[in-house]
Order: C-alpha cells, then structure tokens, then sequence
C-alpha cells in the first residue's frame, strides 16, 4: 500500500529552484490545488515588474531606496493556502485551526511572517524570507521540506498538540471533551482525549459513489482484520462498525451520517514517542484519503481485468469459429468476413 507524502511537491521544487537560482529576476505567480480541496497560490515578483506597476514617478523615486534593498534580498516569497470548508461543529480561529499560528511560529521561526489580513479567498498568507533559511544544507533542505508541508502544520496543529500531551501522559484542560477537526471539506473526523494514557480517534467515512461504497466498507473490515496478525501487535487499535460508536455520544447528528461506516483507532502513548508523532499526525490527518486513493486504485485494476478477460473471451470464440462460418453471402450475392477482435483493431489503426 502506498502512503502519501507530507510534502506538497509543487511547493518544494519551486522553493529549491529559488534558493538555487534566486538572482533570475523571474515572476512567479502559481496556483496548484490537492487532495480534499487544499489550494495554494505561491507569488515572487522581480524589481522590473515592480517598476513597470508605478505609474507615478515621484512613487519610483521614493521607493528607490527600499527596492536597492529588495535587490540585495531578493529571497522573498509569499505564500497563501486555502484550507477545506469547515463544518459547523468544528471550531476555527480567524479562520485557522486551535494552535495554528503557534505552530507556524514553532515550525518556520524567523523564515516566515503571517500576514494579516490573508489574501481574499485563503486562510493563511505568509511572507517567506528565503535568505533566512540555515547555512547548512541538510538543515535548509530540512526546512524546506517543512515549509512544504505547510498542510500538516496547519490542519494537524489541534491534532498534534492533543498527542503531544499524550506523549507525556496529560490532558490539557480545554481539550477534555470530544473534539472535531476538519479533514475534507464540511466534514471532520472526531479526537477523544478524555484519557492520559490513551487518545481515541474515529472517523465517519462517506463517500458519493455506490462502487466506492461497497469497495471502501471492504477495504476497511479487511483492513480490521489484517490488525489482528501476530506482526502488527504494536500497531494502534483498530475498529470498524455500521453504526456511530459510544465515544460519539453528544456530536451532532449531522456529522453522524456514514455510508461506509465509523472507522475507530485508539492512540497509545507509545505511537507519539519521538519522531513517530510527526509520522502518526500525518496518517490520521489524511486517513480517508489514504483510502479514498487505495478504493480507487482497486477499482481501476478491476476495470482493467475485467477488460482483459472480455478480451481472452473474444478470442477464444474468434478462434473456435470454423473457417466456413466465418464467410458468409449476403442476398446480392456478395460475401462478407467477420473480422477477428485483433483484425478490427488492426484495420481501425491503419
């Protein structure tokens, strides 16, 4: 099974391309769009560009000064990111998650600048200073790679501040009671840490499709099942049922409705030591869409069998044909052949 990555790669090739190249004088001005409706708008605007928007030259001459600056920097970037519609029982703050801008702070330091207000249209705006990254190139690849994930920082910040309470066996105070947190737009999967020694997550899982439907609740009772073999005894606690379950009691009955199911996972101390809580955030964050992506993977490799076998079975029948049926006269008198599968396709290529 594949796990998606925690780095969006649009994001990190063109940092690296500008830490690399920052001199060019380039525009740049991207938009790219991910999974569960996380969008980005990445601007850098060169000195020309700049000059060419002043339509007053007293304006030119008075920014003089502080564009020479810009020119000895030219590292700055500014980002913007849209975060998925939240649904009514999940609690924003300005328009970001509990503990968003802390973690921004703690993760990128004096690299980035929250500006406020955001770009119309994005929950967050950020001013990169890319000239502020560290000398060392592990380490600037390491932040980098962090900037990237602005995602993870961003959604998962309630997440990993519960989890990092877990790690030391406490419950903060605000965060006693059923917590919902946004993964996909207008929906939220559900955090239980009424516990020091254990973190309870569920998550409803919906889905459009009918096929999807059957093919999810599968994936998801196989997935309950394989828990249970001797090598995943560390793994976290895994249970899958029809029904809402009893640590839901009190959610809203709207964000109780699942087609495919509730999907439970108790968290253990032992799961968030070290550098697991980074990796375990990441995959509870993005859980429905690691099996939106394997529902659809499956699906597609049994549309290609299926066509496979609708083929074998064609030229089973072409071959069993004898050679006097395969010619046939019409009333005019004129013959006709049927052609083989691999003849139609044949004469329709050339």
């Amino acid at each position: 099974m594949i796990l998606l990555q925690s780095p969006s790669r649009f994001l990190l090739q063109i940092l690296q391309d500008r830490v690399l190249s920052p001199d060019k004088g380039v525009d740049l001005d991207c938009h790219s769009v991910e999974f569960d409706d996380v969008r980005y708008h990445i601007q850098v605007k060169s000195l020309i560009s700049v000059l060419l928007q002043m339509t007053s030259l007293v304006v030119v001459i008075e920014l003089r000064i502080g564009l020479q600056f810009s020119m000895r920097n030219p590292h700055v970037v500014v980002l913007s990111v849209s975060l998925p519609i939240p649904p009514p029982e999940a609690i924003f703050f300005d328009g970001l998650p509990f503990g968003a801008i802390e973690a921004i702070k703690a993760a990128y330091g004096a690299v980035a600048q929250i500006l406020d207000p955001p770009k119309d249209g994005y929950n967050l705006t950020m001013k990169l200073n890319l000239s502020k990254l560290p000398s060392d190139e592990e380490q600037r690849q390491a932040l980098l790679v962090k900037i990237a994930s602005v995602r993870e920082v961003v959604l998962g910040a309630p997440l990993r501040f519960v989890l990092k309470n877990l790690a030391t066996k406490t419950v903060a105070p605000e965060m006693d009671q059923l917590i919902a947190l946004v993964h996909r737009p207008k929906e939220s999967f559900f955090l239980l840490p009424q516990q020091a020694e254990k973190v309870t997550v569920v998550y409803p899982m919906r889905f459009q499709d009918s096929t999807d439907i059957v093919l999810a609740t599968s994936f998801l009772q196989e997935l309950i099942e394989s828990r249970r073999t001797a090598g995943l005894n560390n793994a976290p606690s895994c249970m899958w049922s029809p029904s809402p379950p009893l640590e839901l009691k009190g959610a809203p009955a709207q964000a109780l409705t699942a087609n495919a199911g509730f999907v439970t996972f108790v968290i253990f101390p032992r799961h968030v030591e070290g550098k697991k809580l980074d990796r375990t955030v990441w995959s509870l964050l993005t859980f429905h869409a690691y099996v939106s992506y394997h529902v659809k993977c499956s699906e597609g490799f049994m549309h290609t069998r299926m066509r496979r076998r609708v083929e074998s079975l064609i030229q089973a029948l072409d071959r069993a044909k004898p050679e006097s049926e395969k010619s046939k006269k019409l009333v005019s008198g004129k013959s006709f052949k049927r052609l083989s599968l691999n003849e139609a396709r044949s004469n329709s290529n050339s």
